[in-house]
């Protein structure tokens, strides 16, 4: 059962992967773009627009976190577990912040830095047009991501009731051995050889 779910959890896993990877290419991508329009003498500014940095961030953060899940996935380790599922919910909510901000402020552009490039409202407008689209990868991520989470705390407490030695495999459990190395305690009563009278 402990192999099932780990590789279950490596391959919802896989999913945030997937979404990291495809955020980095789109951010090259825009990288590209950006130098090309530099290259043709637009009056841009010689640093490249802050979006494109938070596209290329986010993709790197969410391929370590694929990482680091994967780790934690393969190990069962209680720490990596631990560690991963605080990252996870972490993600969430900034997920959850950032998409309250847009949805209840109806100026939230202006929480964002200038754009001098008119690139930002590209990709807005893109968004805008493939909404239905961007909904259901954005429901997609949301999903996997809590069900990252869902598999990591069952991962967690199958292994913590098993015991931290303990491996699906082994045809007979170990025995647990005391945690700082001390002695079980001594029974109460002493076993003695048995003295014998000598023969004369």
């Amino acid at each position: 059962m402990r192999s099932c779910l780990q590789s279950l959890m490596k391959w919802v896993n896989y999913v945030v992967g997937m979404v990291g990877v495809a955020m980095i290419l789109y951010g090259f991508w825009m990288v590209r773009v950006w130098q090309r329009d530099m290259d043709e003498g637009s009056s841009f500014y010689s640093t490249a627009p802050w979006f494109i940095y938070a596209f290329l961030g986010m993709g790197v953060i969410l391929c370590l976190i694929t990482w680091i899940g994967r780790a934690a996935a393969d190990s069962a380790n209680g720490c990596c577990l631990s560690c991963y599922m605080f990252i996870m919910c972490l993600l969430i909510l900034i997920e959850i912040m950032v998409t309250a901000d847009v949805l209840l402020n109806s100026d939230w552009e202006k929480d964002l830095p200038e754009d001098p490039t008119g690139r930002f409202s590209d990709f807005e407008d893109f968004v805008k047009s493939n909404f239905d689209v961007f909904k259901w990868i954005g429901l997609l991520i949301i999903l996997a991501q809590g069900l990252s989470i869902l598999l990591t705390v069952v991962l967690r407490t199958a292994r913590s009731r098993q015991g931290p030695d303990y491996d699906d495999d082994d045809e007979y459990p170990p025995t647990k051995l005391p945690l700082l190395g001390h002695l079980p305690p001594l029974p109460p009563y002493a076993v003695v050889p048995p003295t014998f009278a000598p023969v004369k």
